[in-house]
């Protein structure tokens, strides 16, 4: 199969889940023996055509539209400040990967293409206009929405795009059961939705490759003692993620488990916030930060270090983060109100138990969850050995990869 993806991010530019996903995905297609062609952002510093890890790479640098840009589109964007620069550049890279596919690949080069994939709202413009042109399928894939994202604000150009993206897309696949709900609840057609879950590196997530040493430096970094239990949160530190509640939880299980120590990795628009609301709280010698991005394999070593990974969300698609812990054998608690993929990865009772489902609401809930682990030794370690095994079984990226293949083979059948 040749697929054309148009995503956002892509190696080495991550800024998320979805780079990450891009990552992943796409070294899976070519393993599998598909022709894989990306199309993605350039910040000018990149290469515009290159091979990375047998995918085909092509990053169109775009000309700054911004000061015209206002004339032309609606007051939402207008509205958006600073954020108008970021409107513009992906509208220029939408526009300049789409001609690209079109007129240089497949005019010019006489390239051939079953699919053409375009990952949220960033990417959608470019995946309607390669297929209106070229005239083959459409898959859009949704990782997250406008109003989700933004608890039920946000812009609604972006919205509208988004919806627009449902309505011409040959099928829409989205990441976990609750999100297709919400989609579902967007006016998106029911019969075009496919749930096709993320994955994690299972090889490279593993509790087995972590030395007891290197996990110990993690704990000494924090100040974190040998008797001492460690909870990690890995996340942005932005409001839907629901670091503040997490830390308003720490009193409730303090009052049960006085040695449990916070660690919180990540960076984002609270950092402030929650600094100064570890201070209001007396925290400071329980809660610690680094707010940084910090590379993947100290942050393998992060989740082997702690006994417990905690992600309260109050809003989220799927939860790469969580199924990295699991990946790495460790208990988690999760947010579970609202659209929350990651109920989809956790098992909250029974013989496969692998952690609980929380109100992220509530921090006394959170507090719950949290005891619940770290007062049963026995049954903290269960867990872990459950969510290693469900991850072997249901979300590494070559499951994925073969369910988004399907996917798009079905697609394939109906032209």
């Amino acid at each position: 199969m040749d697929i054309a993806e148009m995503v956002y991010e892509f190696p080495p530019k991550i800024v998320g889940g979805l780079g990450t996903y891009a990552m992943e995905i796409t070294q899976q297609f070519v393993k599998m023996g598909c022709n894989v062609t990306v199309f993605t952002m350039n910040d000018g510093k990149l290469p515009t055509r290159e091979l990375w890890r047998g995918v085909e790479v092509h990053r169109p640098i775009c000309t700054d539209i911004s000061n015209i840009l206002p004339t032309i589109i609606a007051e939402d964007v207008k509205k958006w400040g600073s954020g108008l620069k970021f409107f513009a550049d992906v509208t220029a890279y939408n526009v300049l990967c789409s001609a690209k596919l079109v007129h240089e690949m497949v005019k010019k080069e006489e390239r051939k293409f079953d699919v053409v994939a375009a990952h949220d709202w960033l990417s959608i413009i470019g995946g309607a206009s390669a297929k209106k042109e070229l005239g083959i399928p459409l898959v859009f894939h949704v990782h997250s929405t406008e109003k989700g994202r933004t608890m039920g604000g946000g812009s609604a150009v972006v919205s509208s795009l988004e919806y627009q993206g449902g309505q011409i897309a040959d099928l829409v696949v989205t990441v976990s059961q609750a999100m297709r709900d919400e989609l579902i609840s967007l006016g998106f057609p029911e019969a075009k939705i496919r749930v096709c879950y993320n994955g994690v590196n299972e090889e490279k997530y593993n509790p087995d490759k972590v030395k007891p040493e290197e996990a110990q430096k993690i704990r000494e970094f924090y100040g974190i003692k040998e008797n001492d239990l460690m909870i990690l949160f890995i996340g942005r530190l932005i409001s839907v993620k629901g670091a503040d509640r997490l830390i308003m939880a720490m009193p409730h299980v303090h009052r049960k488990i006085p040695n449990a120590k916070l660690v919180i990795l990540g960076v984002g628009d609270m950092q402030s916030y929650l600094l100064n609301l570890v201070s209001a709280m007396k925290l400071e010698n329980s809660v610690k930060f680094q707010f940084q991005f910090i590379p993947e394999e100290e942050r393998i070593r992060h989740y082997a270090a702690c006994n417990l990974a905690v992600f309260p969300s109050l809003y989220e698609p799927f939860g790469i983060v969580n199924l990295e812990a699991m990946s790495m054998g460790k208990p988690v608690v999760v947010g579970a109100s609202g659209i929350s993929g990651m109920k989809d990865q956790v098992v909250p009772s029974g013989p496969d138990q692998c952690g609980f489902h929380v109100n992220p609401h509530e921090p006394i809930d959170i507090a719950w969850g949290i005891i619940s682990i770290l007062a049963d030794p026995g049954a903290a370690l269960r867990y872990g050995e459950n969510a290693r095994r469900r991850v072997l079984q249901y979300f590494t990226w070559d499951v994925a990869a073969k369910n988004t293949l399907s996917i798009y083979e079905s697609v394939l059948s109906k032209v």
